[in-house]
């Protein structure tokens, strides 16, 4: 495993600001194909390649567009992008501004989690240099903050187009895709934070220093959020590709049994599979969170815990994720107290791929990642 140091670099010679100046002498066409060949994918967790998403974009016929930052960071676990907005700004308003420039938008916007608030003190004076650079640069382009409405639901980049126009924070309906119909329905780049960050990076040393980490299918490095039983919880950038036994053993604390990847909504990994899973797009994709836990935790209390979370969260728009958060967190508690069978567990998990195929965003379809991981690996926890 290659700790890396990208994101949080400071190279007084090439400077973000610097990178922009020099990026904005190139073609768009130029830029995307250098994203592209990069292999850069969304660092979200959904993982789509970032050059194809602005391509789309580009190639829409619009006279408004936009480009939004989603730093909307709701995921239980997942502290990274803070450290980031607070460390390395200028580096996210810089990806930002290249992405305006490419796709022909004047407009872009930060979506900042409201419970990140505290930061704005040192983000917006930032901000406003930034954007009085863009105009002595004479480009035609504004960055602008939006503070978010403290739902883990508006997240999901449809809802939070929604928040931002004022409405109620749920998701729409897909097809169409934000590249078509994205913000005030026009279309829009969303990415998250440490997407936009290594873009800059990228304009900055090429695609192909870029891909010389990780692995053919996961290009780069990755920003983790590590914590739960470590003796070194924090902020970590690592290569993609690595084997979960090696995390493990770099920051374990010699008796976990499982690793929660991709925070709440991710998958609970046992420790009889660490050696045979990777964490990257050709394994288990994460948003960035990592949380061990050892041999004294309960993964009854853990699945409870995370149910809640989701059953908290949950907007009530549709059926599947409304009612099915509610019946998943009732039925582990009645086969715990013998009111259901242990078999009553193999009904949860097909209401579980129900919700997977039904629900209508992300937070319903996400649910059975860690249910049916922790009831497939720990199932006697659950019953006993």
């Amino acid at each position: 495993m290659k700790k890396v140091d990208i994101i949080f670099e400071i190279d007084e010679k090439n400077t973000p600001f610097t990178i922009l100046e020099k990026t904005l002498t190139r073609s768009p066409d130029a830029i995307i194909l250098d994203l592209i060949d990069s292999g850069l994918k969304g660092r979200g967790g959904a993982g789509f390649p970032t050059g194809l998403k602005w391509k789309f974009t580009k190639n829409e016929v619009s006279n408004t567009k936009y480009v939004i930052c989603n730093a909307d960071e709701g995921e239980p676990g997942t502290f990274k992008d803070r450290e980031i907005l607070d460390r390395v700004p200028e580096k996210i308003f810089v990806g930002i501004a290249i992405c305006g420039y490419v796709i022909g938008a004047k407009e872009g916007y930060i979506y900042l989690r409201a419970e990140y608030n505290f930061l704005l003190k040192n983000l917006l004076p930032k901000l406003d240099n930034f954007n009085a650079f863009l105009k002595k640069l004479g480009f035609d382009f504004n960055i602008y903050m939006k503070s978010g409405s403290g739902a883990y639901v508006c997240g999901e980049e449809s809802a939070l187009f929604e928040s931002m126009e004022g409405k109620r924070g749920e998701p729409r309906n897909k097809p169409p895709y934000p590249t078509v119909a994205g913000y005030n329905h026009k279309p829009t780049v969303i990415n998250n934070v440490e997407t936009l960050v290594y873009v800059s990076m990228i304009c900055g040393m090429g695609p192909q220093k870029f891909k010389s980490y990780g692995t053919t299918d996961s290009r780069g490095s990755k920003v983790f959020s590590v914590s739960g039983d470590t003796p070194i919880p924090g902020i970590y950038e690592l290569e993609l590709g690595m084997p979960l036994n090696e995390f493990v053993n770099e920051f374990g604390d010699g008796d976990a049994k499982a690793i929660q990847v991709g925070g709440a909504s991710g998958f609970c990994v046992p420790r009889k599979k660490f050696n045979d899973t990777i964490i990257g797009f050709e394994g288990i994709p994460t948003g960035g969170s990592m949380m061990i836990f050892n041999s004294t935790r309960s993964m009854y209390n853990v699945l409870h815990d995370y149910l809640e979370f989701f059953n908290e969260e949950s907007c009530g728009q549709c059926t599947p994720c409304r009612v099915g958060c509610q019946q998943l967190l009732k039925g582990i508690e009645a086969v715990k107290k013998g009111e259901k069978p242990p078999s009553y567990l193999e009904e949860l998990k097909r209401l579980a791929v129900t919700m997977k195929l039904a629900a209508k965003c992300g937070l319903g379809q996400s649910v059975g990642n860690p249910f049916s991981s922790i009831i497939d690996n720990f199932r006697e926890e659950i019953i006993y």
